[in-house]
């Protein structure tokens, strides 16, 4: 099977939809009960119709804003490419019960980032001690990935939950300084916190 995809756009615009190449099946994605995205991520593991060019559609942005900020523009492109080609050849391995797609798809760009951005320092220093600069990329890919991550998890969450956790985690205020803030009550602050938390959870887990 033959997979074509288009290049991202610039970080501006919304990558390209992916080309009509794929092929065709015929199964159905149950709903009840399932959000939008978690259905899709369904329809993504059993290679249903249309289910690859979904999910660049959903996250193609992510991975391309993830690989612009390790490697240059072009090789960005052909890496989120790369990406959401091993991704499809390798769905079988990704279980929508045990991690979300987004996470998983950044998992796989991360080690196709380390691996690029290894032999690039490899090659423009011969005497660079091999394990401190692969140390190094790993921790600094690592953390520029989870950050998105993090980035993405908060914007997905209900305004409501969102501006309790801000308050909570980067605003450093206590539950009762946040109900005083809110005009919510204290119980209320605690359990958008503890469902946000709980959501934020579920999109940051990765298949093991």
């Amino acid at each position: 099977m033959t997979l074509t995809l288009q290049r991202p756009e610039p970080l501006a615009q919304r990558p390209e939809p992916l080309a009509r190449s794929i092929s065709r099946y015929a199964f159905v994605v149950p709903t009840t009960g399932l959000d939008m995205a978690e259905a899709a991520e369904i329809a993504f593991a059993r290679g249903d119709d249309d289910a690859l060019r979904s999910a660049y559609d959903a996250h193609g942005s992510l991975i391309y804003s993830y690989c612009r900020r390790s490697v240059g523009d072009d090789r960005a492109k052909d890496i989120t490419q790369e990406v959401f080609v091993s991704a499809w050849k390798a769905r079988d391995r990704f279980d929508p019960s045990k991690g979300r797609l987004g996470a998983w798809l950044m998992g796989i760009a991360k080690n196709r980032l380390v691996d690029n951005v290894r032999s690039e320092k490899r090659h423009a220093d011969r005497r660079a001690n091999d394990d401190t600069v692969e140390i190094g990329v790993e921790s600094d890919i690592d953390r520029v990935g989870d950050r998105m991550l993090v980035a993405e998890a908060l914007k997905s969450l209900p305004d409501n939950y969102r501006t309790v956790i801000e308050l909570a985690y980067i605003g450093d205020l206590t539950h009762t300084q946040i109900a005083e803030q809110t005009s919510l009550p204290l119980g209320t602050v605690k359990s958008d916190i503890r469902r946000g938390l709980a959501h934020i959870r579920k999109q940051l887990a990765v298949n093991p």
